[in-house]
């Protein structure tokens, strides 16, 4: 099994309904998104997957969110932009589109501050 991770940052404002605290009112994050794919084989250029259509996909997806208001943004209109959602958006989005080159996610990290992160792992198929 080969794993290729890529990272990419942006910054966006949310606040958690139904959250008793700090964080249910109107806040900001620096996030730093961090995507693993796995694959069993290589290309035949000895790639899993270029990193840079890896990063182009995964920045893709951030740009939507980059510098705006998530609360606003489909799905989080509906649903709380936490981290574990944010980390399982990013995971269905990026998996969509490495899927059919044969690779898939393995893990997708959302790191809101230095010190505070969530991680999500989707089920093996």
């Amino acid at each position: 099994m080969f794993e290729v991770t890529v990272d990419y940052s942006f910054a966006a404002g949310h606040a958690l309904r139904g959250y008793k605290g700090k964080c249910e009112n109107v806040h900001g994050h620096n996030y730093k998104i961090c995507v693993t794919v796995a694959g069993e084989r290589l290309n035949s250029t000895g790639l899993l997957i270029d990193f840079i259509d890896l990063r182009a996909a995964l920045r893709e997806l951030a740009e939507r969110l980059d510098h705006r208001f998530m609360n606003d943004i489909p799905p989080f209109d509906a649903i709380n932009p936490s981290a574990e959602n944010l980390a399982k958006y990013f995971s269905d989005g990026i998996d969509a589109q490495v899927r059919p080159h044969g690779v898939r996610v393995a893990s997708v990290k959302v790191w809101e501050t230095d010190t505070t992160s969530a991680t999500f792992i989707p089920p093996a198929s």
